[in-house]
């Protein structure tokens, strides 16, 4: 299995409101996406996350199904709403489990 992790900073403009959407959506993609073991997604509360506010994590089944993520229209759907609500910066590992 995959474990994918995704840590997001939004520029100062960007709503809880819309963090929230972005939540609605992406959890979404367990039913859409073949190869999703398992989703979670929310919004950080800590202070040692030096400014990255959305936490997520995507379990595959394989790299095969890592790989058809990326590329995935509903996916991309994803990044799309990402930038356009202030995407500043993000952080990504993959790792076997």
């Amino acid at each position: 299995m995959i474990e994918h992790i995704v840590l997001v900073k939004f520029s100062q403009e960007t709503t809880t409101e819309q963090k929230q959407e972005l939540i609605r959506r992406t959890l979404r993609l367990k039913n859409i996406i073949p190869g999703i073991v398992d989703i979670q997604q929310g919004i950080n509360f800590s202070n040692r996350s030096q400014g990255y506010e959305v936490g997520l994590t995507v379990r595959f089944k394989d790299r095969d199904s890592l790989e058809n993520y990326g590329p995935h229209p509903a996916h991309q759907e994803i990044v799309s709403y990402l930038k356009n609500i202030g995407l500043e910066d993000s952080i990504i590992v993959d790792f076997e489990i």
